[in-house]
């Protein structure tokens, strides 16, 4: 005999959606820059994650790869928290304040394929990236007319969503697939990481 509770997996795509089906015109607030404010909704959120996953799916990113991060808390980092994880890769938030070794050291632990970062960390990409073999592309989160100068070939993530398809099945799966990936700071010897699954991920986010 089973319970009569709701059988439908944890998966961490069920939170967005459900936030542009019911808070659709919410807003999400968060800072660019010194008195730079972005302001858009759930529903505009919603949108450009499935415009992600699919520029992500179109970089060869498929179920269970690892996708790493080097950004703050802005909403291009919440739209690659949700692509990420909702299509079935796992992403690498790497914290960008330890030492240049240690973020060389997780990155190519992790075995990322891709990495975004904020420009603000580009001179510590340019130092690590001829030391991470297994990162296919750089990508800044930026707009196009803001993308620097540099000896790396970067993808420009605005650039990426321009024009993409928003039409994306968030695809179902066990809730115990693995969604994240967080490196631990200020441990004797090199970060661990801690492999987080959906239904434990998605417990700690609502």
């Amino acid at each position: 005999m089973y319970g009569n509770m709701m059988q439908m997996p944890l998966l961490i795509s069920a939170l967005l959606r459900h936030a542009d089906a019911y808070h659709g015109d919410t807003e999400i607030v968060s800072r660019l820059a010194p008195g730079e404010i972005h302001r858009y909704t759930y529903r505009d959120a919603h949108r450009r994650a499935r415009q992600l996953a699919n520029a992500l799916g179109s970089l060869g990113v498929v179920q269970s790869s690892r996708v790493g991060t080097l950004a703050w808390n802005t909403h291009r980092h919440f739209e690659l928290y949700f692509a990420v994880s909702g299509m079935g890769a796992i992403i690498n938030t790497v914290n960008p304040r330890l030492f240049p070794e240690q973020v060389e050291y997780i990155v190519n632990h992790a075995e990322d394929e891709i990495m975004f970062f904020d420009l603000a960390f580009l001179p510590l990409v340019e130092k690590i990236a001829a030391r991470c073999p297994m990162v296919k592309a750089w990508v800044a989160l930026a707009d196009a007319d803001k993308m620097p100068k540099s000896a790396l070939e970067l993808l420009c993530y605005e650039s990426l969503l321009e024009g993409r398809d928003d039409s994306f099945d968030w695809p179902e799966f066990d809730e115990r697939t693995a969604s994240s990936l967080c490196y631990t700071s200020g441990t004797t010897g090199n970060p661990k990481g801690v492999l987080y699954s959906h239904r434990s991920d998605r417990k700690s986010v609502v």
